[in-house]
């Protein structure tokens, strides 16, 4: 069955075509009833508007892009992006928008993609994910004019609008509550140290521990599980092991936490474990996870509400999300004695 055109819809009103484009369009030059008459049969009709007509005719797209320039499989065990993704479709879902989403292989492919999409309106905007510290992205979407929403520090957002969380004080939170509870050697298992909200944590565990008198150190990794295990069991068989670790995500806490048991590692009582984003794996796993709790759907359904200003032509500020929540379960403890 062929698609319904607007030839189609102004044969059953009995308009023009042009009649038919106003109605539309919400353009003047048709009366209240007749738009009314004609809006009705294009819904019965099944009638959708061919989007790079749309464009040709008022510039816009009905879209906005998302890329990811991480590997298929890693973002596959990333609940956060599915967290986030759901956030956004919500909120452009309500508003007839299509989220283009795609993979890339490098950053050099994401720009590629931007500029390609930009320059054929297949996109009104995009969102901008795993900031990085000297982000190229950041200068070409400038250049560009291309109306953008950052998920990241505004310290690496350039002129570009940010939806960001404060990982500087996230990270005291956690790392007091550990020393509350009498641990003096923390680690930190985190992701690619060329993100941002890497170096941040990274930076923000060192000047905490410091102030506090306690040892911790970070350990990089691609967020695996499997590099999740590595770092746990490589960092259990140093000559004084931590007595907590934190986990950037709960793959690698998962992980981690066979890793330790496989090594007769009891947790908690010889070990704590708190994970950065909380996720419904963290109550599942036995002992449940203490974890830090944010609001990452109503982070993704700003941000498409800040995208959808921005194209529009507004200038949408930053935003700071809600600080998280530490939920402290059966995974973290009181410090081994000696």
């Amino acid at each position: 069955m062929r698609r319904p055109t607007i030839a189609d819809i102004a044969r059953r009103a009995g308009v023009t075509k042009a009649a038919v484009s106003f109605a539309l369009n919400g353009q003047p030059g048709v009366s209240a009833a007749t738009r009314e008459r004609i809006l009705a049969i294009a819904a019965e009709l099944g009638f959708q508007p061919n989007s790079a007509a749309r464009a040709l005719s008022d510039g816009r797209a009905g879209a906005f892009g998302l890329v990811i320039d991480r590997p298929a499989r890693t973002l596959g065990s990333e609940i956060f992006f599915m967290q986030l993704i759901s956030g956004i479709q919500g909120e452009l879902a309500g508003k007839h928008v299509t989220l283009l989403f795609t993979l890339a292989e490098n950053q050099a492919d994401e720009i590629r993609l931007y500029r390609s999409w930009w320059a054929q309106r297949k996109v009104d905007g995009v969102f901008l994910v795993d900031l990085q510290v000297r982000d190229r992205r950041i200068r070409v979407l400038e250049e560009l004019s291309m109306p953008a929403v950052v998920f990241g520090t505004p310290r690496g957002a350039g002129t570009l609008p940010a939806v960001w969380q404060d990982d500087e004080d996230a990270t005291r939170t956690v790392v007091g509550y550990l020393a509350g509870l009498g641990h003096k050697r923390i680690a930190r298992v985190g992701g690619f140290p060329r993100y941002w909200h890497s170096k941040l944590r990274t930076d923000a565990l060192a000047a905490v521990a410091a102030a506090a008198g306690i040892e911790a150190v970070s350990v990089a990794t691609d967020y695996t599980a499997e590099h999740g295990a590595e770092a746990t069991r490589d960092l259990l068989k140093q000559a004084e092991p931590p007595t907590a670790i934190l986990y950037d995500n709960d793959v690698m806490a998962l992980a981690g936490l066979g890793a330790a048991q496989r090594m007769g590692v009891l947790v908690p009582a010889e070990l704590s474990i708190a994970v950065w984003d909380d996720t419904p794996l963290c109550e599942l796993v036995h002992p449940a996870f203490t974890a830090l709790r944010r609001d990452i759907p109503a982070a993704g359904a700003r941000a498409a509400q800040m995208l959808g200003d921005a194209a529009a032509g507004g200038e949408p500020g930053h935003l700071q999300e809600a600080p998280p929540v530490l939920v402290v379960r059966d995974s973290t403890g009181p410090a081994p004695k000696p």
